[in-house]
């Protein structure tokens, strides 16, 4: 039963905490951390559960970890180092769900340094952003033994509501990545067709339905454009300097397995410029503002 699955959850983030919310809203007993202890301890006021003082005490009395954090250095930091970490309260059996946007070879070697204490590390990265964090609705892609998939599958579900396996451990992050390269590109190539038709005299919000209801269509059409392109919000709830990250991840595998990869680069090297110029925490839509500032065109505004 799931109440008596303990689970702990590092990272109460912009994503962390609703995902973690949606844990506690599920019933299971519920410990979180934080590198801002604050944050953790609001987290408890408002939602529940328990914020234990160290990560050792977290470990020792959660049979799930979840690790929900900015990058692959800050996990292994969390797991293995400093005075104070997870591997220090680890028990044998715990299954330990590596959900960060993380680099798959160091995830890998995690999985390694886990499997020799007795427990499992799995990795499970999330698409769907902050919205489908809230509601419980993410898709989750898992990576790592079936036997540990399963008996984490409650806790999963209770944060995603679709999991897809896509193989051994680190193919999930590696999937994830991929799949950031993509979104990234339809949003590129779309934002410079909006620019274009906007030039000749379209209306870039009909341009937008046109797109979505024809062959054009992406999730940038469906989800971005106008609620925070056209809308000039740009608050997406993703920054410029994780998508960065992730297409970084991306890249590298792509030279890991020796494919060429010129689009990428490219889609790759105007998500660099883009967080030169506006900076690592400026939203992800924001990319726009570099192709209308290449163009010396603003999308229409109020849309």
């Amino acid at each position: 039963m799931s109440d008596k699955i303990k689970v702990g959850f590092i990272g109460v983030g912009n994503m962390g905490w609703p995902m973690a919310a949606c844990v506690a809203k599920a019933g299971f007993e519920l410990s979180v951390a934080d590198a801002r202890r604050e944050v953790a301890n609001n987290f408890v006021q408002q939602i529940g559960g328990r914020a234990p003082d160290t990560l050792r005490e977290l470990a020792a009395t959660s049979d799930v970890i979840v690790t929900m954090l900015p990058t692959s250095a800050i996990v292994s930091r969390v797991l293995t180092g400093g005075e104070d970490n997870v591997f220090a309260g680890l028990k044998p059996g715990t299954i330990i769900v590596e959900m960060s946007s993380g680099v798959p070879s160091v995830t890998q070697e995690l999985a390694e340094k886990v499997a020799a204490l007795g427990a499992t590390l799995i990795d499970g990265p999330v698409s769907g952003g902050v919205p489908r964090a809230k509601t419980g609705q993410l898709a989750i892609m898992v990576g790592g033994e079936d036997a540990a998939i399963e008996r984490a599958m409650p806790v999963l579900s209770a944060m995603g509501s679709s999991v897809l396996r896509t193989g051994a451990v680190g193919s999930g992050q590696a999937t994830k990545a991929l799949n950031n390269l993509v979104s990234t590109g339809g949003f590129l190539i779309g934002i410079e067709a909006l620019l274009i038709g906007q030039r000749f005299g379209l209306d870039p919000a009909v341009m937008t339905d046109v797109l979505n209801a024809a062959t054009g269509m992406n999730n940038s059409t469906q989800k971005k454009f106008k609620q925070f392109v056209l809308s000039r919000k740009f608050d997406a709830g993703f920054t410029m300097g994780l998508l960065s990250k992730d297409l970084s991840i991306a890249l590298q595998i792509g030279r890991e397995t020796a494919t060429p990869t010129p689009f990428s680069a490219l889609c790759k090297e105007l998500v660099a410029a883009a967080q030169a110029m506006f900076g690592p925490d400026a939203d992800h839509t924001e990319m726009a503002r570099l192709s209308e500032r290449l163009a010396g065109e603003e999308l229409g505004k109020g849309t």
